[in-house]
């Protein structure tokens, strides 16, 4: 028994010490002894805890090098210290960080930052624990720096002279003075990997770049569990003691998306971990999920734990510049999707069929994102997806407290080389976007459900040309009217309509227009734009007035303006109301405007994408 236990303290050998019997017990949930971060000296010996391959975390040995003054920031300091045992061959990996750190059983901190990328030596930076407390009582406030898919930044680095004192202990450590870095980025946090988990190589390459330039690493992984309840599991009570794998999650169930990283503290309520920003979103709500550590990537480049997502144990509340904080046993709210994907043949008949049903992370920025890259890969996970194909969605959105979203378009390839998948999900995460954009309060969705139909080919036809026998008409009368539209491939198509004139209609001149959805909305559209006051019910009201992209829509125009306030659409308005609707708008609630008003008199359906417009000129004798 005595040759095994020396046999165990040999491998976990450092140069200077060994790690004694106490410290391979790996530590439990409560509150620990804390060791002042004035107290902690270079030289000092102590172990780091992280898991390498399962769940239960690893002892490793750690040599304090120094303490790095103001590295991160004013009063914002960092100890820096090597590493050996297993991270001398993995090196600082993605995944360590929040590996909690103690010296004589005290806690110091969280590995945090590593050396820059290309370095032989497993140098981290430790994130003391004093910095880390500090996330327990802030308040609601939503950081500047928030790495959020509507804009890009790159990761943080920190970019400083190395003190002479720190660069005689790092060369004293085994750092060649020549490999290192003079006024260039030196510690970086490190990388959190966010692991996709049944998502196609094509939906990452499409949303990677966006990632990436938010300096997030995307991987391909699994999942442990595709269960769609965010409630803790039974035994939440129990998990994520210090120096095991956590994961918060953004997306669960048939596909998930999940950002892994290490327990530093447990108290036995809140967890605290990363020891640097997940997102720097600031006050969050999040599923947090224990996690299991497939085997750590060795690579000079970018380390990486590979791991699947477990249960669901609690919730994260805050997302800092010094770590995340999350409390055992909360629940975060979540918005269950159901995607069904039909692929149909040349006779409408279905060929092949496929339910997915996920969760998807609430937050006002990552939600559209989300919603768009789960569409996306939605549809490309079908045997029979190709090129030249049609998109028919229709679906509903339930929102609390408001009617539900009516979903329905289609879209068809064009000649901008697009992938139609990614149209379509840029369609749908639009939906999403002019909700949570909403100034006056953030929406509740119940749930989101659409059905995708795959259509073998290129359905698209152009409005050509209108015709009537006579363009002198008499208000009250119908007209007859043909309209031809041309499309992609086949022979011109050809519709017969009656248009009514209306008995109040004046004399002169005035045009029936024929035209696509797009025509119509974009008025519209323009006003909704410019007005930041719209709650959640006026969005949902407006996005469920933007018409049918299949549709051929017949209206008729005067000369007449037409004003657009809020969601409602205001045809034929007197000067004098004008005016006063004028006078009661702000920079914050436009009033947009057209000379004509344009009244829908009907559409016609087709099974095709409808684009362009005609217009048919009448006089009114």
């Amino acid at each position: 028994m005595k040759t095994c236990l020396a046999a165990v303290l040999a491998v976990f050998g450092l140069v200077g010490g060994v790690l004694s019997a106490a410290e391979l017990t790996p530590p439990k949930a409560g509150k620990p002894d804390i060791l002042p971060l004035d107290q902690v000296k270079p030289g000092a010996q102590a172990t780091a805890w992280t898991v390498f391959q399962g769940a239960t975390p690893e002892p490793v040995p750690v040599e304090i090098i120094g303490v790095w003054k103001n590295a991160m920031g004013p009063r914002q300091h960092v100890i820096v210290a090597k590493m050996g045992g297993k991270a001398i061959r993995t090196g600082v990996a993605g995944g360590m960080s929040g590996s909690p750190v103690y010296i004589d059983g005290k806690l110091i901190g969280a590995i945090a930052l590593r050396l820059s990328q290309f370095s032989p030596d497993a140098i981290c930076g430790i994130t003391p624990i004093e910095s880390m407390l500090e996330i327990q009582d802030l308040d609601k406030s939503i950081p500047t720096a928030a790495r959020t898919p509507d804009k890009v930044m790159r990761q943080q680095a920190v970019a400083a002279e190395v003190p002479g004192d720190l660069l005689k202990a790092l060369v004293a450590a085994g750092i060649s003075q020549s490999s290192l870095p003079s006024n260039m980025p030196l510690l970086t946090p490190i990388e959190t990997p966010l692991v996709f988990s049944g998502f196609t190589q094509e939906t990452l390459s499409t949303y990677e770049p966006l990632l990436r330039q938010m300096g997030i690493t995307a991987v391909q992984g699994g999942a442990n569990s595709t269960a769609l309840s965010a409630k803790p599991a039974v035994g939440w009570e129990r998990s994520l003691n210090p120096g095991e794998s956590v994961a918060g999650i953004l997306v669960s169930g048939d596909m998930s998306t999940t950002g892994m990283g290490t327990v530093t503290y447990n108290d036995g309520k809140r967890v605290l971990a990363f020891g640097h920003q997940f997102f720097d979103l600031g006050p969050i709500d999040m599923p947090m999920a224990k996690s299991e550590i497939l085997t750590v990537l060795s690579s000079a480049y970018q380390p990486n734990k590979m791991g699947n997502a477990g249960d669901v144990v609690g919730a994260l509340h805050q997302d800092r510049h010094t770590g995340i904080m999350g409390e055992l046993g909360a629940e975060a709210p979540v918005i269950p999707v159901h995607v069904k994907v039909r692929a149909r043949d040349d006779k409408d008949a279905i060929v092949q069929e496929r339910d997915l049903h996920f969760n998807v992370f609430v937050h006002q920025k990552w939600t559209p994102f989300l919603m768009s890259a789960t569409l996306s890969n939605s549809l490309q996970q079908m045997n029979l997806y190709a090129d030249e194909m049609t998109y028919r969605m229709t679906g509903e959105v339930v929102v609390d407290g408001a009617q539900k979203i009516h979903v329905s378009t289609m879209v068809a390839p064009g000649e901008i080389p697009v992938p139609m998948p990614n149209v379509l999900a840029g369609w749908w995460g639009d939906k999403f976007n002019k909700l949570f954009l909403n100034p006056i309060a953030l929406p509740r969705l119940k749930s989101a459900d659409v059905t995708v139909d795959l259509l073998p080919s290129r359905r698209s036809a152009a409005v050509e040309t209108a015709w009537t026998p006579s363009t002198e008409v008499t208000a009250g009368s119908e007209i007859p009217v043909k309209v031809f539209l041309r499309p992609y491939r086949g022979d011109r198509m050809e519709r017969s309509l009656t248009v009514k004139i209306p008995a109040g209609l004046p004399k002169g001149d005035h045009r029936i227009l024929f035209s696509d959805a797009a025509t119509l909305d974009r008025a519209q559209e323009s006003a909704a734009q410019g007005n930041r006051t719209m709650d959640i019910p006026e969005t949902v009201s407006f996005l469920n007035q933007q018409r049918d992209s299949n549709r051929l829509y017949v209206a008729l125009v005067q000369s007449r303006p037409t004003y657009y306030a809020d969601d409602k659409t205001l045809p034929n308005l007197p000067s004098s109301i004008v005016n006063v609707l004028s006078t009661e708008r702000t920079s914050a609630r436009s009033l947009v405007g057209t000379f004509d008003s344009t009244k829908v008199q009907q559409s016609i359906p087709f099974d095709t994408v409808i684009s362009g417009n005609y217009s048919l000129r009448i006089t009114v004798k």
